[in-house]
């Protein structure tokens, strides 16, 4: 199951954020203060998984409208869509079905039951949660589908995925008085939510273990009850190793968790090192990491599926590289849960998906959120422009520029070598007035082209004609770009490198702007081998760059390095000063690509 849009109102400084779409990983982008928090907050008591958390109209009813707190109960919070999966319709429909009553004729004779209506393809579940109350959830036109509405709410809440909002990073893994947490925890009325994040993680560590914290504590006062309390100590120790070694790839590490009288001890050994070190001895980032993995262990039962995870900032204490490898945890943990994180981090910003950005705005003190990658607010955007590699000054320059974007620093460099060469001969090349900015990969062009529609600039993307660069132009146009930009009053456009040099292949590269021969000689040189073009397998792909590579792997076992291989092609540049020095048909295919570059921009 999962979540398809929500809907915060009434809450904090968020009067009403407007229906907020999810996708199976989202990144919500704001300033401090701007709201974030409060998003979270109010979505987690819809169905979180500590029982207890809930609204509270002398704290969270919008200040602004403090007199309005009196007529709060009853008044919507949260609300939420979940999309079913076929399974789940099935067992819906069997547990919620109104059950017929035995139907008779006009002389008492039994009929036949009208049939049932059918399960849809489709169904979605509709969650909302007000002020005063429980979460309700229902099926819209449940009765015409032949559903008990009780029902429904019911199967709901036990199969709805649970909320997990990690936000507090104080986790010190410091040790901890079992007599004094267990007082703690009844002072409490046994109401978890109500007690310290460093007290819940623990009380964690023990449900995992199966172990009863009163029984604990009790069987700390015998001999023979400290010698059972080691086999349960043991047991999670093993387990939660096993746990967090599913979300932490880095390094393998061994937890111990140890318990001398009333008193518990955390420690964390490196494989590598074998030695134990107390956990609150280790990196903030690690012992976040560590609180991570262990309610997220908890919530789902250790199945690590069916959850709905609310991360504030996650990363901020890890270095880069850990930085990149969440984001690829996020990707897994995606196919069977539901990531929700908010960052203020241009490294957790996935330049390949820009589907996933939300831009979170304070718009006259209140919350405000845009789908997309762009903003009138600089705090956000400077989020974004520093994942794009963007300073201010270049980002006013290229909006006060027509703007082509290329997939890399390579095309760019190549583009302007040509077009250089080919003006000097009074040839076309690139219009002075377009200025190229180059993608990284083509992976991440739809993310530089959302954000250049949002900045309402004048732009294009050019695109190799290959299965990335094809599957580049399709995200692009199911984000709708085009046509957000023509809404705008102005015009994006999406050129493919084939079609527009009109190099007859069915796959086209930068690359193929030139002779096969050409690049294959730089290949040979910046590897000190000789592969001739009658090794080039003639089937498959038509890239040059992959023809080449193929017979670099199967002969020489080696992967393509484009960087090693431009350096070689660099040193030939510098010694074409005239058109005439280009290989035979590159000035012919160079100058019709960039005829089309321009002629999309309207320039001669």
């Amino acid at each position: 199951m999962r979540i398809q849009k929500f809907k915060v109102t009434n809450y904090r400084n968020i009067i009403d954020s407007d229906w907020i779409t999810t996708t199976n990983v989202t990144a919500f982008v704001g300033q401090n203060e701007a709201g974030k928090s409060n998003l979270f907050e109010a979505l987690y008591c819809l169905n979180p998984y500590v029982d207890g958390a809930t609204f509270d109209p002398d704290e969270d009813w919008p200040v602004d409208d403090w007199k309005g707190r009196k007529e709060a109960k009853g008044t919507t919070v949260c609300q939420a869509y979940f999309a079913l999966e076929v399974n789940e319709i099935e067992q819906l429909f069997d547990f919620a079905r109104i059950e017929q009553a035995p139907q008779e004729d006009a002389e008492g004779n039994a009929m036949a039951a009208d049939p049932l209506p059918e399960p849809p393809e489709k169904m979605e579940i509709w969650g909302w949660r007000n002020y005063g109350y429980k979460s309700w959830f229902k099926v819209v036109e449940a009765e015409a589908l032949g559903l008990d509405e009780e029902k429904v709410c019911e199967w709901a809440r036990e199969n709805v995925p649970k909320f997990v909002l990690i936000q507090d990073y104080a986790f010190s893994g410091t040790q901890v008085e079992l007599d004094q947490l267990k007082a703690r925890l009844d002072r409490a009325g046994g109401d978890r939510s109500t007690l310290s994040a460093e007290d819940q993680t623990i009380l964690i560590v023990l449900d995992l273990a199966d172990i009863d914290i009163d029984d604990f504590v009790a069987k700390g006062a015998t001999a023979e009850g400290r010698t059972t309390r080691q086999f349960d100590k043991r047991a999670a120790s093993a387990f939660l190793t096993q746990q967090f070694q599913k979300l932490w790839t880095q390094k393998k590490v061994r937890f111990d968790i140890d318990i001398d009288g009333p008193t518990l001890n955390v420690f964390a050994e490196d494989e590598a090192i074998g030695f134990p070190v107390r956990l609150h001895r280790r990196s903030t980032g690690f012992r976040w990491y560590v609180s991570f993995a262990w309610k997220f262990t908890h919530a789902s039962d250790g199945e690590f599926e069916n959850c709905i995870l609310l991360l504030e900032e996650p990363g901020v204490h890890l270095h880069y590289s850990g930085q990149r490898d969440l984001l690829g945890v996020f990707d897994s943990l995606s196919e069977n849960n539901t990531v929700l994180y908010t960052t203020h981090l241009a490294s957790m910003v996935d330049q390949s998906a820009p589907e996933r950005v939300r831009i979170v705005e304070s718009t006259g003190k209140h919350l405000s959120l845009t789908h997309g990658v762009v903003s009138k607010q600089r705090a956000p955007m400077a989020v974004i422009e520093s994942a794009l590699g963007l300073t201010s000054d270049l980002s006013g320059m290229l909006g006060n520029r027509k703007v082509l974007i290329v997939e890399g620093g390579t095309d760019a460099l190549i583009l302007s070598k040509l077009s250089g060469l080919l003006k000097s001969g009074d040839r076309v090349g690139l219009s002075d007035q377009i200025y190229m900015w180059p993608a990284q990969t083509s992976t991440k062009a739809p993310m530089y082209a959302a954000f250049a529609i949002g900045q309402r600039w004048d732009a294009a993307v050019l695109l190799d004609t290959d299965d990335a660069g094809n599957t580049a132009k399709e995200k692009i146009s199911e984000m709708q770009l085009k046509a957000v930009a023509e809404d705008e009053g102005y015009e994006f456009r999406v050129l493919m490198m084939g079609a527009a040099s009109g190099v007859k292949k069915t796959d086209v590269a930068i690359e193929d702007i030139f002779p096969d021969n050409f690049f294959r000689e730089c290949v040979n040189r910046a590897y000190g081998i000789m592969i001739q073009d009658s090794d080039l397998p003639a089937d498959g792909s038509t890239l040059i760059a992959k023809r080449v590579e193929s017979v670099l792997k199967n002969r020489h076992g080696r992967s393509l390095d484009k960087k090693l291989v431009l350096t070689e092609m660099l040193q030939v540049f510098d010694s074409w000063q005239k058109v005439d020095d280009l290989p035979d048909g590159v000035a012919e295919t160079s100058e019709k690509l960039f005829k089309a570059v321009n002629a999309s921009f309207n320039f001669e």
